[in-house]
C-alpha cells in the first residue's frame, strides 16, 4: 500500500518527506482556503517541486471546463506532471476518459456509492478515490465500500488504484491495509502518530537508560558544584554550602584536601532537635560526623552507583578521584535523567 501526505502545509510537507518513502501528495481546494493560500497556481507549482508525485484539482462544471482547467494547470512551470482530481459525476467521469486518452492521469473523488466508483474505473481514471470519515460521518460501512472497490478493480482488472482517504486517526490506516487498498493518503497529524505505542515507549526508554547506565561514568553525571567543607568550619557553614549547591550533603576534608567524611542535611536536622539552635555555632569535629561515608571512583559507571544507592538505602554518593573528593552524585540526579525510578 503506497503512503500519501494530504496536505497544503509546506512546513509539515517538508518534514513528512524526510521520512524518504512517501509516493506523493494529495491536495484540495479546501485545504488551500484553511490555510489562507491566495496564489493557488504559485502554490501549486512550488509544491510540484517538493514532492515526486503531485495531486491537484482541476475544477469545473462541465466536461470542457474541467479538461480546461487541465489543460491551463500544465501550462504552468511545474516541476513534473500532476495528477488531476476530478469529483466524480458523469461531466466528471467524461473528462476523464477525455484526459486519460490524452495520457494524463486522473484521480476521480468524492466517491461514495461503487456505482461511482464503477463509473470513475470503466472511465479509465487512474485511482479511485472513496472518503472513509465522511463516509463513516453519515453512518455507512466505509470499510466494506473499500473492499468492494478493490475487489471489483481486480475482478475485471481495471487499473485503478484504490485510494482510502479522509483519514481521521492511525485505525483508518490500519483498516486500509486489511481492506487491500493501493494508496492511502493521510494528514500529517495521523501520519506522525502510527509508529506510536505506550509498549514500544516503555522498552525503548528501558535500553536507553540502562544503555546509559552502562556506559555514563559517574564524573560525566555530577554536579558542577562540589560542597566542601572542614572538620574545623561551622554548621552553619556547612548549610551555607549545601544551599549553594543544593546538595543534601557536605564533604568533609583534612588539610591534604583528602577525604576526612560526610555531613548532611540529616545530621543537621537531627543536631537540631537534640541540641537546639546553638549548635549552628559549633564546630562539625564538636558536634560529629560521619568518617565513613559511602563512596565511588570517578571513573566507575553509573550502574555501579545505583547499586550502592540500592543497597544502603542513602542520598548521597561522594565521588573520588584519587582519594580527592571531586563531587557528589545525589539520587535525586539519576531521577531527573530518568535512571532511576
Amino acid at each position: 500500500m503506497d503512503l500519501y501526505l494530504d496536505s497544503v502545509d509546506f512546513k509539515e510537507i517538508n518534514e513528512a518527506f524526510k521520512l524518504g518513502f512517501l509516493k506523493g501528495l494529495t491536495t484540495t481546494p479546501t485545504f488551500m482556503h484553511r490555510h489562507g493560500v491566495t496564489d493557488i497556481d504559485g502554490a501549486i507549482v512550488k509544491l510540484s517541486g517538493m514532492v515526486p508525485e503531485l495531486q491537484v484539482e482541476a475544477l469545473g462544471e462541465t466536461h470542457d471546463q474541467i479538461v480546461g482547467e487541465a489543460h491551463r494547470l500544465l501550462t504552468l512551470p511545474l516541476a513534473h506532471k500532476p495528477v488531476f482530481k476530478v469529483p466524480v459525476s458523469n461531466e466528471g467521469v467524461r473528462a476523464c476518459n477525455t484526459l486519460t486518452a490524452e495520457g494524463h492521469r486522473v484521480n476521480v473523488h468524492l466517491v461514495y456509492t461503487l456505482n461511482q466508483a464503477y463509473m470513475a474505473m470503466a472511465a479509465g481514471a487512474a485511482y479511485v478515490c472513496p472518503l472513509a470519515g465522511r463516509l463513516q460521518d453519515q453512518g455507512h460501512d466505509a470499510i466494506k465500500l473499500f473492499e468492494q472497490c478493490v475487489s471489483i478493480a481486480e475482478k475485471y482488472n481495471y487499473p485503478a488504484k484504490i485510494m482510502f482517504s479522509s483519514v481521521r486517526y492511525p485505525e483508518h490506516v490500519r483498516q486500509a491495509m486489511l481492506a487491500g487498498v493501493h494508496v492511502c493518503t493521510v494528514p500529517w497529524g495521523v501520519l506522525k502518530r502510527l509508529c506510536d505505542n505506550s509498549l514500544t515507549t516503555v522498552g525503548a526508554n528501558q535500553f536507553f537508560e540502562h544503555t546509559r547506565l552502562m556506559t555514563t561514568l559517574v564524573k560525566e553525571a555530577i554536579r558542577e558544584h562540589n560542597p566542601v567543607c572542614q572538620p574545623s568550619d561551622t554548621l552553619t557553614k556547612a548549610l551555607v554550602k549545601m544551599t549553594e549547591s543544593r546538595l543534601g550533603a557536605v564533604t568533609l576534608v583534612d588539610d591534604k584536601g583528602n577525604l576526612a567524611g560526610v555531613f548532611t542535611d540529616g545530621d543537621i536536622r537531627r543536631k537540631l532537635q537534640e541540641q537546639g539552635p546553638k549548635i549552628m555555632d559549633e564546630t562539625l569535629a564538636q558536634t560529629g560526623y560521619s568518617n565513613e561515608p559511602i563512596t565511588i571512583q570517578a571513573d566507575a559507571l553509573l550502574y555501579e552507583a545505583v547499586n550502592l544507592f540500592n543497597e544502603h538505602e542513602i542520598d548521597s554518593i561522594i565521588v573520588l578521584e584519587n582519594n580527592v573528593p571531586l563531587g557528589i552524585l545525589d539520587i535525586q540526579d539519576l531521577v531527573k535523567l530518568g535512571l532511576l525510578g
